[in-house]
């Protein structure tokens, strides 16, 4: 009998451990704990051990920070060694940047390798933390994993960019006030992640292409009708044609913020009131522009039975991606709604900065 985690689960109590401050051990020799989770004792914790411990930030951090990115993607911030809890959260929380900038040169190794440091960056942004991490090395992983009661993960598993399998989990009727001929699909990935929700309106013939949109889910915008973008008015608009048509499917994914989740888009938008626009400040998160999985949208119109669509879209991004995961987009509908005085800088950015086509 196995009742023992695989890796998919222990990949999920990785993050879960990661969310709550505990740390987790990599297998090929690395002590790992989220920088913004990180509290003074366990750094005090990981002092005692001894060793050379640094602060693994993204490059995009890095170029922020003004710290030399030799791996590229990723920099290795060597932790002085009177580091204190407030200096991690100051080098990985861009928050009081300009009120406090960081003092002096920022000391990062370009010798090693660095494919630990990866996985940890990839372990943290996966729990939806801060893209910071600060790393141990460890001479006997699996011992230590055992003796502390930490989970163990392979540093090629918290890389892997592979999709985890979705499940149709329950559809249930649901009339809704664009049309009663309403449906909510409910689809649970493997990996303990988010569930992902389809909206399906009327009967849409398989054999033809759907009316379809990407919505990803926006709390701010969707629930409390925010000013600052325009997702609340193309979730209605979107919903509103397909009514209108009489059929269509509409996939909420749960991918906040672009793919950085809440409160990591709250930290952009107290950094936007600073004067950054919607690209810098994910910059100086550590984020990419976009992190959002577009493969998510495409499995489940193919669990539906759908090969091809009609998608409403002012993203070509959004196109190309469903053309690369075997979805045929027959057109791209605009969706050219909730313009306003407050997401007019935020609409213009994303039309210069992210191609949109508004």
């Amino acid at each position: 009998m196995a009742f023992g985690p695989d890796i998919t689960e222990r990949l999920a109590r990785a993050r879960a451990d990661l969310r709550m401050g505990v740390p987790v051990v990599l297998e090929g020799g690395a002590l790992v704990l989220a920088a913004e989770t990180l509290d003074a004792a366990r750094l005090a914790d990981l002092r005692a051990l001894g060793g050379p411990a640094v602060l693994a930030v993204t490059g995009r951090r890095a170029d922020t920070l003004k710290a030399r990115a030799y791996d590229g993607d990723i920099a290795r911030i060597v932790l002085p060694p009177d580091a204190t809890i407030n200096w991690v959260r100051a080098v990985a929380d861009p928050a009081d940047d300009l009120r406090a900038p960081m003092k002096g040169p920022l000391q990062t190794l370009r010798d090693g390798p660095a494919e630990l440091h990866r996985a940890a960056i990839a372990l943290v942004k996966a729990a939806r933390l801060l893209p910071a991490a600060v790393v141990l090395p460890l001479e006997n992983a699996t011992a230590f994993a055992t003796q502390n009661n930490l989970t163990l993960i392979p540093a090629d598993a918290a890389l892997d960019t592979g999709l985890s399998p979705l499940h149709p989990i329950i559809s249930a009727r649901l009339p809704l006030e664009v049309s009663e001929a309403g449906r909510l699909h409910i689809f649970r990935p493997d990996d303990g992640a988010e569930e992902h929700y389809a909206v399906e309106i009327g009967k849409p013939d398989r054999s033809k292409p759907v009316l379809s949109r990407l919505h990803s889910a926006c709390f701010t915008g969707d629930l409390l009708g925010s000013l600052k973008c325009d997702c609340g008015p193309q979730l209605r608009g979107a919903l509103a044609q397909m009514g209108t048509e009489g059929a269509g499917v509409l996939l909420y994914l749960n991918q906040e913020g672009r793919g950085i989740g809440l409160a990591n888009k709250m930290r952009a938008y107290s950094l936007q009131d600073q004067g950054f626009d919607t690209v810098e400040a994910n910059h100086r998160l550590g984020f990419e522009d976009d992190e959002r999985d577009f493969r998510i949208g495409a499995e489940i119109l193919k669990r539906m039975g759908f090969g091809a669509v009609r998608l409403l879209t002012n993203n070509p991004a959004k196109v190309a991606r469903m053309e690369h995961c075997g979805i045929d987009v027959t057109e791209r509908v605009p969706l050219k709604v909730g313009g306003n005085a407050h997401n007019h800088a935020y609409l213009a950015t994303k039309a210069a900065k992210s191609g949109h086509l508004l």
